[in-house]
């Protein structure tokens, strides 16, 4: 396994490449009008114009496989209009995933109710070539991962331009290369709003978990740490 700590510090700096898109949109008057142009619309709002831009660069709406074998589209069925966490797994891996997804079991547990209805959670293989349908099932019903948890597939090149674009990888190539190296960070966020941050996944569980609850709209009341 690689070294924990750098694992640490690139989760609390991950969350760089989504927030960069949307302070560099926010007072685009071209890009607005050319996003204007290409729907027939009005002229969208410097939010829209935002959104719309994180998404393109960041959010790419791949296809991809659920563990149920159902076919979904990354952006449009998963991310859109959802509050969410993302994270990065494969089955054979024996240093961090397990230890990551078997917190991830605590914090859905911590989440309650609200996991599958106003927080969907998302974990997604590192090695589709190997990861098919039946094993990311099968790894899922290892760790007894509850409703509103899904665990996806696909093909390499689709699940690489997810994990580069939500941030899940290392300034150095050769490392970055190295499967056993993956960076066990959890990406979670609210997307209408374009809020997005990132945690270590080995994070104390309680405290992720209310992270997580912080992109639940502010009505609605956040879990607190025991």
């Amino acid at each position: 396994m690689g070294d924990l700590s750098r694992r640490k510090m690139l989760g609390w700096t991950a969350l760089a490449p989504l927030a960069g898109a949307t302070s560099l949109v926010a007072g685009s008057s071209v890009a607005r009008a050319a996003v204007a142009a290409a729907t027939g619309v009005g002229t969208p709002t410097r939010s829209e114009v935002a959104r719309q831009r994180i998404q393109r660069q960041n959010l790419p709406n791949v296809p991809l496989l659920t563990h149920e074998g159902k076919q979904v589209r990354f952006y449009d069925d998963l991310i859109k209009d959802k509050i969410v966490t993302m994270n990065f797994f494969y089955t054979k891996c024996d240093e961090i995933c397990p230890a990551v997804t078997a917190n991830l079991v605590t914090v859905q547990k911590l989440l309650g109710p609200d996991v599958g209805k106003k927080i969907f959670m998302y974990s997604f293989t590192l090695k589709p070539e190997e990861d098919d349908v039946k094993a990311i099932k099968a790894y899922r019903e290892m760790f007894h991962a509850k409703p509103g948890w899904t665990f996806l597939t696909g093909t390499p090149a689709d699940l690489e331009k997810i994990r580069r674009g939500i941030g899940f990888q290392y300034p150095d190539p050769a490392i970055d290369k190295d499967k056993s190296q993956h960076i066990g960070n959890v990406r979670y966020g609210n997307e209408p709003l374009m809020l997005w941050a990132a945690c270590p996944g080995l994070g104390n569980a309680p405290y992720l978990a209310e992270s997580i609850s912080w992109m639940l709209r502010p009505e609605t009341n956040r879990i607190q740490p025991s």
